[in-house]
């Protein structure tokens, strides 16, 4: 982990894991973006936009999300994607007030005996006001510090079931 963010001041982060999976794999699970509910605890949903059907550079989405105290907030940002490099680097950043806000980025790296090394990060460009203040209380970093733990053990398991003995990618 490098723990660069802090209570106060949202900035950025990031998580790692060690997956027993090709990075092709991962990286096929990471671009199909409606399928990011299933691995993240905040992001309910996706759905492509504006024509958009693949995660290439450009292309667009909406990302409908709960957190915050017992889950009872809820709120959609727009997306797009930044870098679509298979087997390497996938990034998008998302709206807020219609500018862009946080760029969430997963770079895959080669790992002992074929596994990969998978580290998820955000970087926070620009919040409102209003939201950094929200992140005192409720301690944001530390909720999304939580949110990538269960998004890559999440990954972890699918992308080890993919590869498995006796599977279609196996």
């Amino acid at each position: 982990m490098t723990g660069t963010s802090s209570r106060w001041w949202l900035r950025t982060d990031s998580e790692e894991i060690v997956i027993d999976a090709p990075a092709h794999t991962i990286y096929a699970l990471l671009a199909e973006m409606p399928r990011m509910g299933e691995w993240s605890p905040e992001c309910q949903q996706v759905e492509w936009t504006n024509g958009s059907t693949d995660a290439v550079v450009d292309a667009t989405f909406v990302g409908h999300n709960k957190g915050g105290p017992a889950g009872l907030m809820k709120w959609s940002r727009n997306g797009r994607i930044l870098e679509a490099d298979p087997g390497r680097t996938f990034a998008f950043f998302t709206e807020e007030g219609g500018r862009e806000s946080t760029v969430w980025r997963y770079e895959l790296e080669p790992a002992d005996g074929g596994a990969t090394l998978v580290r998820e990060s955000y970087d926070v460009h620009w919040i409102p006001t209003w939201a950094r203040i929200v992140d005192v209380p409720t301690n944001r970093a530390k909720e999304l510090r939580e949110g990538m733990r269960h998004t890559l053990s999440n990954l972890k398991v699918a992308a080890e079931a993919a590869t498995a003995p006796g599977t279609d990618a196996g």
